[in-house]
């Protein structure tokens, strides 16, 4: 069987089976969340680990400015860390490039990665470089610190918890995708003040990360389709399956809706926060990526992004 026939999430099933996935004491959340989270002895704090990476071609076409590249390889961990609601610190940058690359587009690179890193007091602390004959690949790797509190992963979720989702979806693909600030404050303000049992950043599209995030926690889920917060211009489709969102899924317990509501508005007036759903425990998502959607409202959606199954 080929890759393609196989696809992302059951594929990192086959390679993760041996693997601890936050099964031994020493590890909060592991392979298969947004972040690494373990413990360090006796210390108040999770070590938070993650990377992540953009492939021109999949994530970036070839004439794209380079400075908003480098912003992006950034952005995409550090979105995870929100996901975690974690503080990220040190970085490590692997930039493997052919070795016909004109050094003002690596300059103007370096130049993007540094000021997303500055957005957050990230510090770039090293890195590799390698040359390739394929197309160009940066490779971000982030290390921080989350309380234990408040620590966030995909597992947590409870039935009857409502689902919210930050900002608007769809039609990332358009520009959003390249200039998105990861939602690191906003996850430290609800980690702060409210519980939050389970959370996770949207980066393949709500049709293909909702059902991960209710699989992490062996639930199903029940979702409005009304209610979802389409992007201008974008169609509920759009919002569904486009991906590169970067927004924040998170569930919450209902008690907690109308105080969540009420003080979101006060303290971030201009990012919209919306309840698209909950979860439940009727028909728990096992298997999502051998679905050509699932059902919403009655009605069958285009799964997001399919690493290995479809380009960008």
């Amino acid at each position: 069987m080929k890759l393609g026939a196989l696809g992302e999430d059951r594929l990192l099933d086959q390679i993760l089976l041996h693997l601890p996935r936050g099964r031994t004491p020493k590890v909060f959340a592991g392979a298969g969340d947004d972040c690494a989270i373990v413990k360090i002895p006796e210390s108040k704090k999770y070590l938070v680990l993650k990377t992540d990476c953009v492939v021109e071609g999949v994530h970036f076409v070839h004439r794209t400015n380079a400075s908003d590249v480098g912003w992006k390889a950034m952005m995409r961990p550090l979105s995870d860390f929100a996901a975690a609601s974690a503080l990220p610190q040190f970085s490590l940058v692997t930039l493997i490039v052919p070795q016909k690359t004109k050094v003002a587009w690596v300059l103007g690179l370096y130049r993007g990665l540094r000021q997303a890193a500055n957005r957050f007091k990230v510090s770039i602390v090293g890195g590799e470089t390698s040359n390739t004959q394929g197309p160009i690949a940066i490779s971000v790797s982030v290390i921080g610190f989350v309380e234990k509190p408040r620590a966030a992963s995909r597992r947590g979720g409870k039935s009857g918890d409502d689902l919210f989702v930050t900002g608007r979806l769809g039609g990332a693909l358009k520009r959003k995708h390249l200039k998105f600030v990861a939602r690191i404050a906003e996850s430290r303000w609800l980690t702060k003040n409210f519980s939050i049992h389970a959370m996770m950043d949207l980066s393949d599209g709500l049709g293909s990360d909702l059902p991960r995030f209710a699989r992490a926690g062996t639930l199903g889920f029940d979702i409005q389709l009304e209610n979802l917060p389409v992007a201008r211009g974008a169609t509920i489709d759009n919002a569904i399956s486009e991906g590169e969102d970067y927004e924040l899924l998170f569930a919450v317990s209902p008690r907690d809706r109308n105080r969540l509501e009420r003080e979101w508005r006060r303290n971030f007036p201009e990012l919209p926060l919306t309840r698209i759903g909950s979860l439940n425990r009727k028909s728990p998502v096992t298997d999502a990526k051998q679905r050509p959607g699932f059902p919403i409202a009655n009605r069958k959606l285009p799964l997001g992004y399919l690493h290995f199954q479809q380009p960008r």
